[in-house]
Order: C-alpha cells, then structure tokens, then sequence
C-alpha cells in the first residue's frame, strides 16, 4: 500500500506541478485585458493615489494627466517602429506629430471647414510630409538618415516660430476656439471624454503596431535593422520597406498631434523641436526598445515624471534644502536626467526586461543550492 502510494506521489506530484505553470501562464495572457479594463473604468474611481497624483483618481486634473501619458505612451510605441523594429534613428518624427496639430487647426481657423474634415485633411497631410521627406532622407543611411531628419526638423520649427502669413502663432502658438471643436471634448466636465480619446488612440496604435511588426513586411524590418546588406542579397529592396516603416510611424504621429490639440485646446511649437523627439527616445530606451509593451511603459512613466518631478522641484520642502542640493534639485531636467541614467544604468534593456531579469533572480539560488545540494549527498555516502 505505501509502495503505491509513494508511486502515485511520485508520478501525480510532477504532473501536476507542471499542470499549474501552465495554468498560469494562460492566466497571464488576459493581463493586457485586465489592464485596460481598470483604464476604461478609472474616470469612475474615487481612488486616492497619494504621491502618484495630486486628486482621486477619476478628478479632472489626474484624468488630464493620465490622458497625457496615454498619449505620449502611444507615440513612443509608433516612433519605435523606427528606432526598435526597423533600425532607423530619426531626428524628426516630432514634425508629423505637429503637421497633425498645426494642419488641423489651420484648416479650422483658415478656411472653416468643420472639425472632422479638418482633422481628416491634417492627418492626410502629415502621411503626405512623411512620405515626401522620407523619400529623401532614406536615400542615406546611419548617421546621415539621422542628419537629414534633423534638418527637416530644425526647419519645420524656424517656420513655426517666424509665423507665416500669422497662421501658426509663432513663439506663442494658436489656439482653436472652443465652437469649432466637438462639444464632447470642450469643458472641465468633459476631461473624461478626452482620456478614453487618449486611451483609444494608445490602443490603435499598439494594435496597429503589433500587426504590422508580426506581417511579412515586419519581419523585413527585423532583417533590415540586424543586416541590411543580408536583405539585398536575398533579392529584395530595403528601401520600400523603410519608407512604409516611416510612413506608418508619421502617420500615427500625426494622428497623435490630433489628439493633442484636443487634449490642450490649440497647437504649441514646443512639439515641433528636435527636443521633442529626443524626449521620445528617451522614452523608448528607458522603456525597452525592440519590446511590445516597453516603448508605451516608458512614455507613460517618462511623461508622469515630467510633470510630478516639476512640482516636486517647486515644492517647499526643496527650497528649504541647502544651496547645494536646492540648486540641482529644483531642476526638473537634472531630475529626469538621474532617473534616465539610474534606469539605464540598473536595467540595461529598459523597463521590458525588468520580469525576466527578475524570473532569472529567482531562478539563480535555486541552480546555485543543487550543486551544493550534490555534494552533500556525496559526502553522505559511506
């Protein structure tokens, strides 16, 4: 009878150790759904998040500051298809992302179409500036793709800042009147609305991403980013695959810019520099370039301690401190700055690599303990 049930032990207690990874692994497939399910129903929530946001959890000022890292969380996730999937280091991708602002707001003031002609005009005009400059700028590779985005760029925001013709505002930039935007995103009282626009728009562009990276075309883009040179040889042209990467990216980008002026109520020139874009490959390293879910993790957390690392820099317990460390310390940058190089420096990879390192970590004392485990028993035997 022991002999039995020592069998049934031995067989029944493997199999069913090994049955419950396996349960929990097709547990974990659905977080995606869980997560978004808890965003869809935070304009709901009381919750107080103390440190974290400044209101509970469904006030206007946290939904509007939720929304914005929505958002910038999407457009690092579509600037990724050309720094993480596809290789390609662009300078400029903040200029489609301000032609879908500027574009529409100008079709709105200057010529008074309604809002969603307008809308639909600005985003085909931010696919077109895309597709023009990208056929130019791919002609080169490396460092002179880079150079050459950034030449464009740089001369976007000189014709944003010189005003031409008084249709971008200038230094200032240019407000869209309330009655000639829709009603359901106008008004305090509609914040919630403009943070499940936000939330739409970061869904879209992830769906929109992860089905372009798993297509025929993705895999070309992983060829082209670790040997280019490979590609050719197998008989295909890199260059069509990068300017549809380029596209789709300036496309996304200038959608996001829609969203944008909803979010702010106009068009600013502060997304039309190159600083703009060097804030989104900070995202995009500090979150896992390369990775489904880490360009989106970085922008949401890059954007979340843009705005609660200034506050803390104004705050009075900073300005009680020494000059020594009041001077550095009052100075959102430096303090963005030491997170970026801790993060880099304590998570190469970025965010996205944190589960694994941290399964590895658990995984290690376990392999280190058998060897020693071995020897005991060895040392057991007579």
């Amino acid at each position: 009878m022991s002999t039995v049930t020592e069998t049934h032990d031995r067989t029944g207690g493997p199999h069913t150790a090994a049955k419950a990874p396996g349960n929990a692994a097709r547990l974990l497939r659905w977080w995606p759904a869980a997560v978004l399910l808890v965003l869809f129903v935070a304009p709901y929530s009381t919750l107080s998040l103390p440190g974290l946001l400044d209101g509970p959890l469904g006030s206007a000022g946290s939904l509007q500051l939720l929304a914005t890292c929505l958002l910038f969380g999407a457009l690092a996730t579509g600037y990724d298809l050309l720094l993480g999937r596809t290789g390609l280091l662009s300078f400029g991708h903040a200029l489609y992302f301000a032609v879908g602002s500027y574009a529409t707001n100008m079709f709105l003031l200057e010529a008074g179409l309604p809002f969603a002609v307008s809308a639909l005009l600005g985003l085909c005009s931010g696919i077109l500036l895309a597709l023009a400059l990208g056929s130019v700028s791919l002609r080169v590779t490396g460092i002179g793709f880079s150079m050459v985005t950034l030449a464009f760029a740089q001369a976007g925001s000189i014709l944003v800042s010189r005003n031409p013709g008084g249709v971008t505002g200038g230094e200032e930039g240019r407000a869209a009147p309330a009655d000639l935007l829709p009603s359901a995103f106008v008004g305090i009282e509609n914040t919630a609305n403009l943070y499940w626009l936000a939330l739409a728009y970061l869904i879209l562009t992830l769906a929109v991403v992860h089905w372009a990276v798993r297509s025929p075309t993705g895999r070309v883009w992983e060829g082209i980013k670790e040997n280019e040179r490979r590609v050719e040889v197998l008989g295909l042209k890199p260059y069509g695959f990068k300017l549809t990467a380029f596209v789709l990216a300036g496309a996304l980008a200038a959608l996001g810019g829609l969203v944008h002026l909803l979010l702010t109520g106009g068009s600013t020139p502060q997304t039309t520099t190159s600083d703009f874009t060097l804030s989104l490959l900070v995202m995009v390293v500090l979150g896992g370039s390369g990775t489904r879910w880490g360009p989106m993790a970085g922008g949401i957390l890059y954007t979340w301690a843009d705005h609660r690392l200034g506050d803390l820099a104004g705050s009075g317990a900073v300005a009680d401190l020494p000059a020594v460390l009041r001077v550095p310390l009052s100075q959102p940058l430096f303090l963005l700055g030491v997170l970026f190089v801790a993060v880099v420096h304590l998570l190469p990879g970025g965010l996205a690599r944190l589960p694994s390192r941290l399964a590895a970590a658990r995984r290690r004392p376990a392999a280190d303990t058998l060897p020693a485990a071995k020897a005991r028993k060895e040392n057991a035997r007579p």
